[in-house]
């Protein structure tokens, strides 16, 4: 018990800094609190993030602030039909006075590396910039190179214009931690955003509040959160509800689902719930941290049927029904 207590003390002292940092950046991204909670708890994980959003709701604003506030270089692509995974990764100079080559390296060797509409550049380009978020390294030419330490991708994809674009496949969006919905924001918070950004130049002043070292030792210590089997048991049960809804009593969502969740859902509902836990200052997940993580870990890992679309039923209805019927332990 003194092991737990002492722990638990380590871990509330060690996350009292997330909440300046989540402070910092939304004092210039309005309304986003819950955005800069995910972006925070999947940088915990050492995960990466897509976040699908109508343009104009800050993305690129939000990922910038957030990278200026933890000193994490930054660079931002935008992906276009005609880009090449050079591009993205770096390529070879040949240099004719010598007769060799040099390495350029591409904009992917940064802290943070906004993806900007992912999903309008081709599926090489694609398949260029996930290969370096699965391995944490690029070949160029005979050589590899180690990306920075830490890595973070998030990718940015617009929901409403799909002419031209170049949809990601499913196994390359399992690569994504979570899946964030940007919505818009409330009446009140527009109001705000208009006082602060309307003017011919915005406050945008970013304060450092941490530094990548100490967001290392955060990321350290997510190990020390502890997972009891109960809560190991509802991830399971949740996961494998998406593959077998029958198992718990949901046959009427059967003919909805054509491809549930793989086993790396169920390893990154564990992580997300031990970063919300971590985020929240205690040292133990509760069931409450995987509910809370579930719609963003599940939303692009689930593949609903025609008959689901023909009926307009979306993913976040099926998920509900999911996370509703299971008990939390």
């Amino acid at each position: 018990m003194s092991d737990i207590l002492e722990r638990g003390a380590r871990i509330k002292e060690e996350a009292r800094f997330l909440q300046d940092l989540m402070d910092e950046v939304e004092r210039v991204v309005v309304g986003q609190r819950r955005l800069v909670e995910r972006l925070v708890i999947a940088m915990l994980s050492d995960g990466h993030v897509l976040l699908e959003g109508v343009p104009g709701l800050a993305k690129t604003l939000l990922v910038r602030t957030l990278s200026q506030a933890l000193d994490l270089s930054f660079h931002r692509i935008q992906f276009t039909p005609d880009l090449l995974p050079s591009d993205v990764t770096g390529t070879q100079i040949y240099n004719p006075a010598s007769g060799s080559f040099s390495i350029r390296r591409g904009p992917v060797f940064a802290g943070i590396v906004l993806a900007d509409e992912i999903n309008r550049a081709p599926a090489k380009v694609q398949s260029a910039l996930l290969e370096a978020m699965q391995e944490r390294q690029v070949t160029i030419g005979d050589e590899t190179f180690d990306l920075p330490k830490p890595f973070f991708v998030m990718a940015t994809q617009n929901p409403l214009e799909q002419q031209g674009t170049y949809p990601l496949p499913e196994a390359q969006l399992d690569r994504f931690l979570l899946k964030v919905n940007v919505d818009y924001p409330s009446k009140e918070d527009e109001q705000r955003i208009v006082e602060a950004m309307a003017r011919p130049k915005p406050r945008t002043e970013v304060r450092q509040v941490t530094t990548r070292e100490q967001l290392g030792r955060a990321m350290a210590m997510l190990d020390e959160v502890y997972i009891d089997e109960l809560v190991t048991a509802y991830i399971v049960d949740v996961v494998r509800a998406t593959r077998d809804p029958a198992s718990v009593g949901l046959e009427e969502l059967a003919p909805l689902i054509d491809t549930g969740a793989s086993p790396r859902a169920s390893i990154s509902l564990g992580l997300a719930g031990r970063a919300h836990a971590f985020l929240d200052g205690r040292a133990y997940v509760k069931g409450h941290d995987i509910k809370s993580v579930a719609h963003d870990v599940l939303r692009h890992r689930i593949l609903l049927s025609y008959e689901a679309e023909a009926r307009e039923i979306p993913v976040e209805e099926v998920i509900t029904r999911i996370l509703d019927k299971i008990n939390v332990p």
